[in-house]
């Protein structure tokens, strides 16, 4: 069954765009991709026509090809861009699949190892940062029946805080904890702020409350600081969100510096390098808890690689707390309920966009004429976490 033809949308919030790809097959089928890329939505929908080539008129099933031409193919070594663009049109080759063999995509990936996968929350700290208004918002995260959630308390840090900062960004982590008490479990995210020494020196001062793990304590590239942070705290460590593709987990794993990986579906080349990556983890003992920044399809995509995984822990979620109008892109949304997701359900993803939604919910050009595309400024803005701009 041939690829015909495809076309994208792009559906805006204040931070961070939702791009989809609709994927039409020769007998009218179609599926949907979904990715988000900070500051680069124009370029990914600008490569795709690029690559035109390599999408209409194949086969649909051809999931290894399609990695091979995207890829060795084009000779230049794969990105961002280029691992986005693949992921867009993996994705929706895999609902097309799903739907031509009239089967929920887990079950053509080896099947449900499971029959609930657990959600933490993210995107629900939009508030000054002061402990008061933190502790707040995070009771109503508990209230939603939320047992798990991840923040960053850091501000615009980079490398290292000043003492006073340091000081706030532990104040805000000790009233989430007093808060929230200790059957709620907490992530937290460093975004690759720090240099090893200040990293180190913030995980022994939150070791006594316990948290699930602490996200990216330095630069993603620097192994070396990573190796460090690791050999100097008990927290467990998370890693893996932007790194694109499997060659750049590979030497994660022999160092023993990660406890718990993190691909995102949408920029290390979709579902089927994702499972690859999750499977390689396995044999080193090492978790897997996928970022997830986007809306139903990334969601629902998601959901069915980590009910495949034996290794997988817990899956990322940030709809019910900061820009929900992307639930309405379409239907039935994967709603967490009582802190965990349910078992995915229909052919292919399970899921049908609404495409009118998402055009008239598009983010507008730039003056240059480009697709308007904010993100977050987090190393400059000191509130960045309010996502408004």
């Amino acid at each position: 069954m041939k690829i015909k033809d495809y076309r994208t949308l792009v559906l805006g919030t204040p931070w961070r765009n939702l791009t989809y790809l609709v994927l039409e097959l020769e007998d009218g089928t179609i599926g949907y991709g979904e990715s988000r890329i900070l500051s680069k939505t124009h370029t990914v929908i600008e490569f795709l026509k690029d690559v035109r080539r390599h999408i209409v008129g194949h086969d649909v099933h051809d999931i290894e090809d399609l990695y091979r031409r995207f890829t060795l193919l084009d000779f230049g070594s794969a990105g961002e861009v280029v691992m986005t663009g693949l992921a867009l049109v993996e994705m929706a080759s895999w609902d097309c699949i799903g739907k031509l063999a009239n089967q929920p995509v887990y079950k053509l990936l080896g099947g449900k190892t499971r029959d609930e996968v657990p959600a933490y929350a993210n995107g629900w700290y939009k508030v000054s940062r002061e402990p008061e208004y933190f502790a707040e918002a995070a009771k109503a995260v508990q209230a939603k029946g939320y047992r798990n959630m991840k923040f960053d308390p850091f501000g615009n840090g980079n490398l290292e805080l000043d003492r006073k900062e340091f000081n706030r960004s532990i104040d805000l982590i000790m009233a989430v904890h007093d808060a929230v008490g200790e059957n709620c479990q907490l992530h937290i995210e460093m975004h690759g702020r720090f240099a090893a020494h200040q990293a180190i020196e913030i995980a022994k001062e939150i070791e006594s409350i316990h948290p699930a793990w602490i996200e990216e304590p330095c630069r993603p590239e620097d192994l070396g600081a990573l190796r460090k942070v690791a050999q100097h705290t008990s927290i467990p460590i998370a890693t893996g969100e932007r790194l694109y593709s499997a060659n750049q987990f590979r030497d994660l794993f022999p160092m023993r510096v990660v406890d718990v990986i993190q691909p995102d579906m949408t920029q290390c080349g979709g579902i089927l390098e994702q499972k690859k990556i999750a499977a390689t983890a396995e044999t080193y003992n090492v978790m897997v808890a996928p970022h997830n920044v986007g809306g139903i399809i990334t969601t629902m995509a998601t959901l069915h690689l980590m009910f495949t995984l034996r290794n997988g822990k817990i899956l990322e979620h940030f709809n019910d707390f900061t820009d929900e109008h992307v639930k309405q892109a379409g239907s039935p949304y994967p709603e967490v309920v009582d802190g965990l997701f349910q078992l995915p359900e229909g052919p292919g993803w399970g899921v049908e966009l609404d495409l009118d939604f998402i055009e008239k919910h598009s983010p507008g050009l730039t003056h240059a004429g480009v697709i308007a595309d904010p993100g977050l400024d987090m190393f400059k803005k000191g509130e960045w976490n309010k996502r408004d701009t």
